[in-house]
């Protein structure tokens, strides 16, 4: 198969460019570079611009019209900076991925597997979450991806657009062969934010928010290894049809974690034995827009791809202390 993948430079979407390759699959890069850089596209076939350019993307169709499936993952994705600069985040990850539908449409390739997110849902009591269950967005980036949620329904309703739409918990690790990583240079997530204490860029991590309704007062959070969501992408684009035939509708939505849900101070001494020694820790109140947290409900993945996650939490850490001894080789900083 011949896959499209928006945002293919990226920390997923790069490492989902290698699980499609090992699978004996193509995949095509469509990026602008804006925060991926060019080195994790290596030798992939590549283009530089716009998911929005209605010409680019119909040079890409022309060039490969054997395009199998589209994997939609450009897109801002910084909480934080969501709800400071919200006119970006509704352009780039809204305004522009309505273009891109509608021109996948119109040049008949259908099939969209979308990167969406598990900050859609509501707080629940026990904190796992189904598919089915109440969202409540608290930032607006949750807000661009439910609205992308809700576009690909109504337009699969409508046209014969498909869409199967992955909610990602928390991606952590990085790719097995250490050819890509975190690559931003002060990553905002949690085990991000750990990896700049441990080589010595900052003095502590600052837990942020200690007083939730949770078992120790920290978030719960899903940790994915991202090699295991870059593989529920192989099997969503192999199954896709049959996917949707199953549910007998035109579009679904499928969780991707691990069915485990780990504190942030679990996830802290977590990373502490797989470092071989503590680190400093302070605390905060809770950063805007960040949530309490959930943890998947995974039967649906687990019955409609043939897929569950298979690594673990040590695993991801491991790996992503060895792409951070390696980062400067690949990137050309540390």
């Amino acid at each position: 198969m011949k896959v499209l993948v928006t945002g293919g430079a990226g920390y997923i979407g790069s490492t989902t460019c290698k699980a499609l390759e090992q699978a004996g699959h193509t995949p095509i890069v469509l990026d602008s570079l804006l925060t991926g850089p060019r080195a994790f596209v290596r030798d992939r076939s590549f283009y530089e611009g716009d998911i929005a350019d209605r010409d680019l993307l119909g040079k890409i169709v022309a060039e490969h019209p054997d395009l199998d499936a589209t994997i939609h993952m450009a897109a801002r994705i910084l909480v934080p900076e969501s709800v400071e600069q919200p006119y970006e985040y509704y352009r780039d990850n809204v305004a522009k991925s309505l273009e891109l539908f509608d021109e996948l449409r119109s040049l008949g390739k259908p099939r969209v597997l979308f990167s969406s997110s598990a900050s859609l849902y509501a707080l629940k009591p026990g904190f796992e979450v189904l598919e089915s269950d109440p969202l409540a967005t608290a930032s607006p980036y949750a807000r661009t991806k439910l609205m992308m949620e809700m576009v690909l329904q109504d337009m699969a309703a409508a046209t014969d657009l498909r869409a199967i739409i992955l909610r990602y918990f928390n991606p952590i690790g990085s790719d097995p062969d250490l050819e890509s990583g975190i690559y931003v240079r002060e990553p905002s997530h949690i085990l991000g934010q750990l990896l700049l204490v441990a080589t010595g860029a900052k003095e502590a991590f600052t837990i942020t928010g200690v007083d939730h309704p949770t078992r120790d007062g920290t978030g719960i959070r899903d940790y994915i290894h991202v090699w295991d969501v870059a593989q529920a992408h192989v099997r969503a684009v192999e199954k896709f049809d049959d996917v949707l035939n199953a549910t007998q509708s035109p579009s679904t939505v499928i969780n991707i974690g691990t069915g485990d849900g780990v504190s942030v101070r679990e996830l802290v001494a977590a990373f502490e034995k797989v470092y071989g020694a503590k680190i400093n820790v302070n605390e905060a109140p809770p950063r805007p827009g960040d949530a309490v947290g959930a943890y998947a409900n995974v039967d649906k993945a687990r019955e409609l791809l043939g897929w569950s996650a298979s690594l673990s939490i040590e695993d991801a850490i491991e790996s992503a202390l060895a792409w951070m001894a390696r980062r400067k080789e690949v990137l050309g900083y540390v």
